[in-house]
């Protein structure tokens, strides 16, 4: 093997934006839709820090006809003086990485945006981008192009284009086809991101509209009633042990805000926010609260003599059962997990919100005997049905604890390095006998299940843990399983670093698919979350032209722009599964590595896929049936 020179010529500068454009992934996650819609929530969070220093009431949010997106606010209006590198204040917020005014202070308490590159990353991620400043009375305006400015300044000043009596900042900007995948803003998560910042921020009245064609909306946000509200429309359809309660305090200036509502149902639900920013992944806030909490109930409970001397205390999933609670705090130097700011890693927002709930929890508790009792009731009965699931979980796993398949059926792979490894969890035995034949042994695992398994969102534990095909899959991944309060998932221990769903490319096989997704958000979530998902596309059609080379088409599309690129005549198979390709072709087309189509599964609002997947997979009709009616024409049919 030859060897590569290192040295000093070898080290790349990526001037100016360039870095961002190199590494899109590193600033906004990705390159998909996640990564796109993620554009608008920086621009978005600027101007809620404006709301949040006082000085903004009002966002207007607009998905323009022509693709692009249009944020504007009546803060103060980025400043636009001259900064003392010799141009105006606002190119260098806007074409420079880590700077802005986030880092001072005094210009800001708290900020979403806190690494100076929300602004400036969306700009070199854009086609173009246009911004208009309302300020000291004039217009000022500046434009971009991949981040490059197009406007020439005037002794470094960005030119004006009138007079007016506003205030604020206006952005307009167009993703980059270059960089993402599709350009195409998601509508609805948008809409979902925009109400939880009204419930946020109660003060604040949020304007979107959307004039693509065929879409044409206009809708406010505006939440008075701010987290009472939120955690009201959570539990909306559900019964409710208590009115809400909310609480809020301050300490060591971490502000920190909360509601809590008992539902009668058997799930929890809490919802983390720093700053405005949705933490996904939890974090040290949601630590504080949750301790204090269990805390809290345990106390009262051996106080009331609800706990007896000999009983053991409750555990924090037995105390939270039926919660659905929102944690809001507002930091002034927050740190986050990544810049996406999915997890709060601040360890003084576990005191502070340890602190708060503790005082607010106790005053209110003992105003509120009766409310109090409730919710001490639904740990009881957390805590029964807990003990009775962990005697049924051990009696229907211990057997097979250390067995790799339980079934029978798993053809592993050589390697023990799951880094290394993948599982593909086929449809029928048919297609997984193939796919035995067709894999690479060395790294290729195959788990062929029988048709659609169990839907885990109205099954009972014990149905759950006692289906032969969710045994298999929970003992081959190695990892346990997070639901209910056997909760003993251990990402470290997972076997494989993709997990595969293999299904025919049909109406059944997308059902499958559903019901297989259904069961991992609903038990490993993690694994969903830290991207080790994926969904094969095994192809539908194989033409075989008389002249030229044979071809594997995707969908209906696929063979639709084939028939009108074609000229020639062409022969055209179609699977009606994938137990109807022989092993070569399996290969070449869903398993090999240089040439297979995977999709990576994502969850961009946790929120809104439990609520979607509560309503399409769960028992309660009439919302799925209204689903359907409203997304009938997104449907693709298959012919």
């Amino acid at each position: 093997m030859a060897k590569t020179q290192y040295n000093a010529d070898s080290i790349t500068v990526l001037e100016g934006l360039e870095a961002v454009r190199k590494r899109p992934g590193m600033y906004i996650g990705g390159v998909g839709t996640k990564g796109l819609n993620h554009l608008i929530y920086e621009i978005l969070d600027n101007s809620v820090d404006e709301h949040l220093a006082g000085y903004c009431s009002e966002v207007k949010v607009i998905l323009e006809a022509d693709g692009s997106c249009t944020v504007r606010d009546n803060g103060r209006g980025i400043p636009v003086e001259l900064h003392k590198k010799g141009i105006s204040a606002e190119r260098v917020v806007l074409a420079t990485l880590h700077a802005g005014g986030k880092f001072d202070n005094e210009a800001y308490k708290t900020s979403g945006g806190l690494h100076g590159v929300g602004s400036s990353v969306v700009n070199a991620l854009s086609e173009h981008l246009d911004i208009k400043i309302y300020r000291d009375g004039l217009i000022h305006h500046d434009a971009y192009e991949r981040g490059i400015p197009v406007v020439e300044l005037e002794h470094g000043l960005l030119p004006v284009l009138g007079k007016t009596k506003e205030s604020g900042t206006e952005i307009n900007f167009k993703p980059d086809g270059e960089i993402f995948e599709k350009t195409r803003f998601k509508a609805e998560w948008l809409k979902s991101r925009l109400h939880e910042t009204a419930y946020l921020n109660p003060a604040l009245v949020i304007h979107y509209e959307n004039r693509r064609p065929g879409e044409e909306e206009q809708v406010d946000y505006h939440e008075p009633e701010g987290l009472v509200a939120y955690v009201r429309e959570l539990n909306s359809g559900k019964e409710a042990v208590h009115e809400p309660i909310y609480y809020k305090g301050t300490v060591d200036k971490i502000e920190v805000e909360a509601a809590i509502q008992f539902v009668d149902a058997f799930e929890e639900n809490t919802l983390g926010f720093c700053n405005n920013i949705f933490t996904q992944e939890g974090g040290t806030h949601l630590a504080g609260f949750k301790t204090r909490f269990t805390q809290l109930i345990n106390s009262y409970a051996r106080e009331l003599g609800i706990l007896k001397e000999k009983d053991s205390n409750f555990t924090g999933a037995d105390t939270r059962n039926g919660m659905t609670a929102v944690i809001a705090v507002k930091h002034p130097d927050p740190i986050f997990e990544g810049q996406t700011k999915t997890k709060l890693a601040s360890a003084d927002a576990t005191k502070a919100v340890f602190s708060v709930t503790g005082d607010e929890l106790s005053r209110y508790f003992d105003r509120n005997l009766e409310v109090l009792k409730g919710i001490i009731g639904c740990a009881e009965k957390s805590a029964k049905i807990r003990k009775a699931e962990e005697k049924a979980k051990t009696n229907m796993l211990s057997k097979s604890r250390f067995s790799f398949d339980s079934n029978g059926k798993l053809a592993n792979c050589e390697s023990r390095d799951p880094s290394k490894c993948e599982i593909f969890i086929v449809e029928g035995d048919s297609a997984g006998g193939s796919a035995k034949t067709a894999r690479n042994r060395q790294y290729q695992a195959i788990l062929p299940i029988r048709g659609k398994i169990l839907n885990v969102e109205k099954a009972s534990m014990d149905k759950v843990l006692a289906n032969g095909e969710i045994k298999t899959m929970i003992n081959a991944f190695g990892c346990g399983f997070s639901e209910g309060y056997g909760n003993d998932f251990d990402i470290a221990k997972l076997r494989y670093d993709k997990i595969i769903l293999m299904t025919d490319a049909d109406v059944d096989g997308s059902h499958i698919d559903t019901l297989l997704l259904t069961f991992l958000y609903r038990f490993m979530p993690e694994l969903i979350y830290n991207g080790h998902v994926y969904i094969a596309m095994p192809p539908l059609f194989k033409v075989m032209p008389k002249k030229g080379q044979e071809q594997y088409l995707y969908d209906e599309k696929d063979l639709e722009r084939y028939r009108k690129t074609h000229t020639g005549e062409f022969t055209l198979q179609r699977y009606k599964g994938l137990g109807e390709m022989d092993p070569e072709q399996l290969w070449e087309t869903t398993l090999d590595p240089e040439r297979r189509v995977l999709k990576q599964v994502e969850i961009e609002d946790a929120r809104m896929a439990s609520e979607i997947t509560e309503m399409l997979m769960g028992s309660d009709v009439p919302p799925r049936r209204q689903f359907i009616y409203d997304h009938a024409d997104e449907a693709e049919i298959d012919a």
